[in-house]
């Protein structure tokens, strides 16, 4: 599961960076909240989890682990695709699709740090 997430946090990367070269080139900042979310939750956050549980394979390997992978990678595209949505239309409509997908992913990285805390021991 580690190489998956960190196979799919690349994907966010280059989502994240062309987002930011679109707003650079364009000079409309808009995007920023999504851009600014899919490198943090995308990138950052699934490589840092990809890595631990690639190091620390009780971790994956673990029901906590799975619901963090599955509640993670379900959540965040809801959010950041309703979210780009309802910027780019400026419709309030899918407001309780970015709130179910920040619902999704808050769930997931709340259930990473419990797998974190209750899964992750000392080896010596």
């Amino acid at each position: 599961m580690g190489i998956k997430l960190i196979k799919i946090s690349a994907l966010y990367f280059a989502i994240g960076v062309l987002i930011g070269y679109y707003m650079s080139i364009s000079h409309s900042y808009v995007f920023t909240p999504v851009h600014v979310h899919i490198n943090l939750l995308g990138w950052t956050a699934l490589t840092l989890a990809g890595i631990l549980y690639h190091l620390f394979p009780n971790l994956a390997a673990s029901k906590l682990g799975k619901w963090h992978f599955w509640l993670h990678n379900l959540g965040l595209p809801i959010m950041m695709i309703s979210l780009a949505i309802m910027i780019t239309t400026q419709n309030d409509a899918l407001v309780p699709f970015t709130a179910t997908g920040a619902t999704l992913t808050c769930l997931g990285v709340l259930l990473f740090v419990c797998n974190i805390w209750k899964n992750l021991k000392s080896t010596n």
